[in-house]
């Protein structure tokens, strides 16, 4: 059973498969077309809420015939932190086993901040690298910033945000199961939290493709409009060495793309 972004989903759908194993999804019903066909097509039983991510993580929890199914959602289960952090060994890895000054990673639930923040300590903890991890950064949706607002007001954890709204169906997520770990990661790191505007991130999506040969998704493109801004407040310089993080392709996304 899952509930979580749409691209995830996909992947549970596709795992199961291959697996033999029947997977549930749920999905909101404003979801991108491209995923609902593709979690059909791999096998899965697809469930549209009305609403978001929060609601539909709600409809798969107290559907009565899936009271034994194994949960997916995001941090419900130890094994996504774990393959995240996968991505601090790759990056240290990359850049010849040095830490990068700061990553900018698009921000839903949260947990490529805590298992990337994993995998650079246990890296320190082995001895591999040297150095202060990364300052991590967050960014979410100007219809959607949960984490922005209650990292700027010194909260511990996220009030839900009423009425998120956004292209970016991975941000959309109104009050994020782990928020606590994704605040004081981001505090420990010396990190902050951005929330740029929907229309930046689509004229974002086009300039990384035409400039980089990456077509993100919007979630994806969100990270350079974060990095602008830490630009233009002087949060980072020519000397840091900036890692964005894309979580899905713009393919996802075609209608946004006319």
């Amino acid at each position: 059973m899952s509930s979580e972004g749409a691209i995830d989903r996909s992947a549970a759908a596709a795992y199961a498969a291959k697996g033999g194993i029947e997977a549930h999804l749920f999905l909101p019903a404003d979801a991108p077309d491209a995923n609902k066909r593709e979690c059909v097509a791999l096998g899965g039983h697809v469930t549209l809420v009305d609403g978001h991510i929060g609601d539909a993580s709600r409809a798969a929890r107290e559907q009565p015939s899936l009271a034994d199914a194994f949960d997916l959602s995001t941090l419900r289960e130890p094994y996504r932190a774990e393959g995240k952090k996968t991505m601090a060994f790759e990056l240290a890895a990359d850049l010849g086993w040095r830490m990068p000054s700061v990553i900018v990673y698009p921000t839903g639930g949260g947990t490529g901040i805590i298992g990337m923040w994993k995998g650079f300590q246990e890296l320190l903890d082995l001895g591999w690298v040297e150095g202060p991890p990364p300052r991590m950064v967050a960014v979410q949706a100007v219809g959607c910033q949960p984490i922005v607002r209650a990292f700027h007001d010194g909260e511990e954890t996220c009030a839900e945000w009423p009425e998120p709204r956004t292209v970016a169906q991975g941000l959309q997520v109104p009050q994020p199961f782990a928020d606590y770990l994704v605040l004081r990661i981001l505090r420990e790191s010396g990190g902050t939290a951005l929330a740029v505007s929907d229309d930046a991130m689509l004229g974002a999506m086009g300039q990384m493709a035409a400039s980089e040969g990456i077509l993100p998704c919007p979630e994806g493109a969100a990270t350079l409009c974060g990095l602008r801004e830490l630009v233009s407040r002087g949060l980072v310089s020519s000397d840091d060495t900036v890692v964005l993080l894309n979580t899905g392709s713009g393919l996802k996304y075609l209608d946004l793309l006319e």
